[in-house]
């Protein structure tokens, strides 16, 4: 079983590319096995298809070099935190074992990110009681993470990314049906102009600073976190 050290799951293709985009780049350059499943195909956004953004999260995936990236296809919008859809997400937490797993933050502009961290913050605690019968053996993860998108949320701390911001903006483009596009004829949206990229590196730099980083992203705590000793932390 080829057991994964992170994986995210999230509303929506690219979440978590504009979230962590930059993490995850710097995983995979340290032989880290990580895994993104996306809950939704984010086929009611304003631009773009289910279908077309399957594609682009697939070739966003090849260039960061993933091992593995899933979609459970709920439906966008409308998904809930019910019972059919935690054992969706219990199953594949239990499938691939991951130790750490990262999602939405509980509060953003759009209302799946939400939905989506309640979902998998209670999945996670599920996925480790026997009792739960799905395919695989019980599983629960070693920590589980918040991450931000949107909306500012304080991060209790922040991981270094400077050394790959110019590649996570690079990747970002593989969505283009979301991003910036000046032949697009659709509908213009928060994310889609050119200066969204510009807000991305802004708000990297602003949670770099107080690190002493020049770019970083930011993370919140599902519970307090336990460190062996004062000297490891920046």
């Amino acid at each position: 079983m080829n057991q994964l050290d992170v994986l995210i799951i999230c509303a929506h293709p690219d979440d978590a590319e504009i979230s962590v985009g930059g993490c995850i780049l710097k995983w995979v350059k340290a032989d880290k096995r990580v895994g993104i499943v996306d809950l939704t195909m984010g086929e009611r956004g304003s631009r773009g298809s289910g279908e077309l953004r399957l594609v682009e999260a697939d070739e966003a995936s090849k260039r960061m070099g993933i091992a593995i990236r899933e979609n459970l296809r709920m439906p966008d919008c409308f998904f809930e935190a019910n019972e059919e859809n935690k054992l969706k997400v219990i199953e594949v937490i239990r499938k691939h074992r991951p130790k750490i797993v990262l999602t939405n933050a509980l509060t953003d502009r759009h209302p799946d990110h939400a939905r989506a961290a309640s979902l998998v913050a209670d999945a996670c605690f599920y996925a480790g009681l026997p009792k739960i019968e799905t395919s695989n053996a019980a599983w629960r993860p070693q920590a589980f993470y918040h991450f931000n998108q949107d909306y500012y949320n304080q991060p209790d701390f922040v991981i270094d990314i400077t050394e790959f911001m110019d590649e996570k903006i690079e990747i970002l483009h593989a969505y283009k049906s979301q991003f910036y596009d000046p032949s697009s004829t659709e509908p213009e949206t928060p994310i889609s102009g050119n200066d969204f990229f510009e807000f991305i590196r802004a708000r990297a730099r602003d949670f770099g600073r107080p690190a002493g980083y020049q770019f970083a992203e930011g993370f919140i705590l599902a519970r307090p976190a336990g460190v062996q000793n004062l000297f490891g932390l920046d």
